[in-house]
């Protein structure tokens, strides 16, 4: 080989070395990056894991439950992570709340909770401390949220589902007689007795509900015309097979202001 070919030869590998630098080079920057990119991410992962709940937002159907009682109720659990919120607790801390029938919770990034409520729906009182919801449950609650007349209930422990259906059935009947059950008691052995909305009490017994209902609605103005003046209906046992006993009462009269 002589001198000119050997110069020629230096000259020609001469840019491959150059272009083998320029290419480690090149790869070192594309690693720095993809490492910076990578603690950047995680950066920003972390400061937003690290962010607290600061939105609540509260819908549904609460005629009892209010926004307050909710967020006492998340004030005992740990919104300050987020991502960490566990929504089955704050579904189990709200279903807590007593006239809380039923609750729905959802996280929306990057900082809400969505919270539906469904509330108790109560039909009447159980046994004076108590409440009865529209599928036969008894459920303990603040009366003073309740606005409305309710009709009061009273019987043994589990049989509020009986009387719940029982109540329904013959209050049904009694509306063609323009009446409604103000108080339906069932005693121990399963008895019925029941005061109506003008006062009158009936006692039906524990057998033949409907038709000594449908009985008495026949009776019922019938027996209003035996009334003497300054009496009124005290009860009606339709508890016999042939007849019925009335019992009567001073009417009460309006006192003079």
């Amino acid at each position: 080989m002589t001198a000119k070919q050997s110069q020629e030869k230096t000259k020609l590998e001469t840019p491959v070395h150059w272009s083998f630098w320029a290419g480690l080079l090149f790869f070192f920057v594309v690693v720095v990056a993809m490492l910076s990119m990578v603690w950047f991410v995680y950066k920003r992962v972390n400061a937003e894991e690290a962010a607290p709940v600061t939105s609540v937002k509260i819908s549904g159907e609460m005629p009892y439950t209010q926004r307050s009682d909710i967020m006492k109720a998340l004030d005992e659990l740990n919104t300050s992570n987020f991502f960490k919120v566990d929504v089955n607790r704050v579904q189990e801390t709200i279903n807590d709340l007593p006239w809380v029938y039923s609750v729905a919770v959802r996280k929306q990034w990057p900082n809400e909770l969505k919270i539906y409520v469904v509330d108790q729906s109560p039909i009447a009182r159980w046994n004076g401390d108590f409440f009865i919801n529209e599928y036969g449950t008894a459920f303990q609650a603040d009366a003073g949220r309740v606005n409305h007349k309710l009709p009061a209930f009273y019987g043994p422990e589990g049989s509020e589902l009986v009387a719940l259906d029982n109540f329904k059935s013959l209050n049904k009947l009694l509306t063609y007689r323009s009446l409604a059950i103000d108080e339906l008691v069932l005693s121990e052995r399963f008895s019925w007795q029941l005061t109506l909305s003008d006062g009158v009490q009936v006692n039906l017994g524990r057998e033949e509900r409907v038709e000594r209902i449908q009985r008495f609605m026949d009776i019922y103005p019938q027996i209003k015309t035996y009334r003497k003046e300054g009496e009124e209906i005290d009860y009606i046992d339709l508890r016999y097979d042939t007849g019925v006993a009335v019992g009567w009462k001073p009417a009460v009269t309006e006192q003079r202001v």
